[in-house]
């Protein structure tokens, strides 16, 4: 069985997990796409309850992981076709399973699989725009650090990769941590090439990019605002 919720929203009921999405369990992908139904949702729905951002800020939760699960529901369909025994589709399962002996085949079904490879449409810029934030082995003021310790407690992060000081959020602080740090290796994503080091970037509560900074702070009071609501200061 292969179905899914056309909504996800409806007023004050909103859906998550197997009750928008039901498929195959080829994979292991359902819990996957389950708990990120979860955490795309939670801190949006608190920073709505708290008051802290508008109520359509709950309408990019439909947009954003609607589409993930169709695509999760389509790769399940392919699996169950593949398992199938005539010798049309084993032919088929030997040529897959030739392209998956190749190195660039089989990171990205392997990041498909994984969703490590998803990618929000948050609009152009740089690759890392809407991903999820590598967890980055850190160098910060307080010693050395991992991305993720600093989500651990479901707030927004801005990491500052340049001068100490050179970013201003003032409006902000009370809801997002900024955080001067330097990072030595190579930014790489799933199934991507390596891409150009940002000199700041804005990670969303659930792991994600809202807004990537190439040495100007140009759109990050949109991102700002758009994702944790206005600036203190504003009336």
């Amino acid at each position: 069985m292969t179905r899914q919720a056309v909504t996800y929203r409806k007023q004050r009921v909103l859906l998550a997990g197997d009750a928008a999405h039901v498929h195959p369990p080829m994979g292991g992908q359902g819990l996957n796409i389950g708990v990120q139904d979860a955490v795309n949702l939670g801190w949006k729905l608190a920073q709505v309850v708290k008051q802290i951002a508008p109520d359509s800020l709950l309408d990019t939760y439909e947009a954003e992981r609607h589409p993930v699960a169709a695509r999760v529901l389509r790769n399940t369909m392919a699996h169950v076709a593949l398992n199938r025994t005539d010798p049309r589709t084993r032919a088929l399962n030997e040529i897959v399973s030739g392209l998956l002996r190749m190195d660039e085949p089989r990171r990205s079904f392997a990041a498909m699989m994984s969703g490590l490879d998803l990618h929000y449409d948050l609009g152009d810029g740089h690759p890392l725009l809407g991903r999820r934030m590598p967890d980055l082995d850190l160098v910060t003021a307080d010693g050395p650090m991992q991305v993720f310790t600093l989500l651990h407690r479901a707030r927004p992060v801005l990491l500052n990769f340049g001068a100490p000081g050179g970013i201003a959020i003032a409006g902000w602080t009370d809801r997002v941590q900024l955080v001067d740090t330097e990072y030595r290796g190579a930014w790489e994503l799933p199934a991507h090439e390596t891409v150009s080091a940002p000199t700041a970037v804005l990670v969303r509560p659930d792991g994600y990019v809202a807004w990537v900074g190439e040495r100007t702070q140009a759109g990050l009071t949109d991102a700002l605002t758009k994702w944790f609501g206005a600036s203190a200061g504003t009336s």
